[in-house]
Formats: C-alpha cells, sequence, structure tokens
C-alpha cells in the first residue's frame, strides 16, 4: 500500500530570507507561532525538548532533533522516536516573487501513514491544517509581530496578545 502525501503548506513572507531563515532555525522562537508546542528547551548542539500541548490539556514532552541544515534554504528535523514512529519536517527558504519577500515551503511527514493522519484529524489535529495555520502564524508573526491566527492552535495561546517585534530596521 502507498503511504499517503505529506502534509504541506507554501507561504510568502515580506523579509529577506536571512530573516526568516535565522528566526526559524533558533527553536526558542517555534512555541512563538506553533500551535501546540507550548516551550522548547534546548538539550544538545541540535536536540531540543518540546513540550505540547495536547487535547484536553495534556502536556507531552518530545525530543526534536534538527538532522540537516543548509543556511537560508533548508532545515529538517524530525522527532528522535524510532525510525517508523517519527514526525519528520522539511521547511525550505527561498527568494519571494519580489525584491526582500521570502517563500517558505513546509512538509509534514507524520508516522503510521493514512491511519495516523485520520486519527490526528478525529482528535482535531488536521495535520495539513496544521501546518498551514503555523506558516500564517509566522508569517503575520515576522511582518507585524503578533500572532491574531488562532486555528488549530491550544485555546487561549495566541488571543490577541502582542508579541514583541522581531523586525530587523533596515
Amino acid at each position: 500500500m502507498r503511504s499517503p502525501p505529506p502534509a504541506e503548506a507554501r507561504v510568502t513572507i515580506e523579509r529577506r530570507v536571512t530573516e526568516v531563515f535565522d528566526f526559524y532555525r533558533d527553536f526558542h522562537n517555534l512555541p512563538r507561532f506553533l500551535g501546540d508546542v507550548v516551550a522548547s528547551e534546548q538539550i544538545g548542539p541540535a536536540t531540543f525538548r518540546w513540550t505540547i500541548q495536547g487535547p484536553l490539556g495534556v502536556r507531552l514532552g518530545s525530543t526534536v532533533r534538527l538532522v540537516e541544515e543548509r543556511a537560508n534554504e533548508l532545515l529538517r528535523y524530525a522527532t528522535t522516536v524510532p525510525a517508523g514512529m517519527r514526525t519528520q519536517w522539511t521547511v525550505r527558504f527561498g527568494p519571494g516573487p519580489e525584491p526582500d519577500r521570502t517563500e517558505v515551503h513546509e512538509v509534514l511527514r507524520t508516522p503510521f501513514g493514512a491511519l495516523g493522519r485520520i486519527a490526528l484529524t478525529l482528535i482535531g489535529k488536521p495535520p495539513a491544517a496544521e501546518v498551514a495555520a503555523n506558516l500564517r502564524r509566522l508569517k503575520q508573526l515576522l511582518e507585524t509581530g503578533e500572532v491574531t491566527d488562532t486555528a488549530h492552535a491550544v485555546a487561549g495561546k495566541f488571543e490577541r496578545t502582542a508579541v514583541s517585534d522581531h523586525r530587523h530596521p533596515d
């Protein structure tokens, strides 16, 4: 049986590639726009411990390792569980259609193929919708300094809370 296609989304951000890449590469920034990651702690040179808030307020820990990095082009990271159970992300960065814009393309591969995607959807975490919502929040945060998109996020996490502006002065 062929595995289902991964969940993926794209967004154009009105910032230079280096700015977007550097912001995303700092895994301490991920809780600022990922819907269910509430904390990220570095525990090794390329290894992080994420605290994820799941359904019904249950908090889970997950160890994530950066497995490939090409400056201003690519980040690939994955959970450190056995191979068949890993969640894997590939995030590509490239020049946008206009100067000082960046195209971000994220691909998420979930464990257990179609069954895993169905299970996530049934508990309210459809992978494709989550990836798209996370990228919309990244765009909002980098362009305005504020996250207003609350879709597919922990209840109350982004409720009209201003986030400090990380735009770089020109």
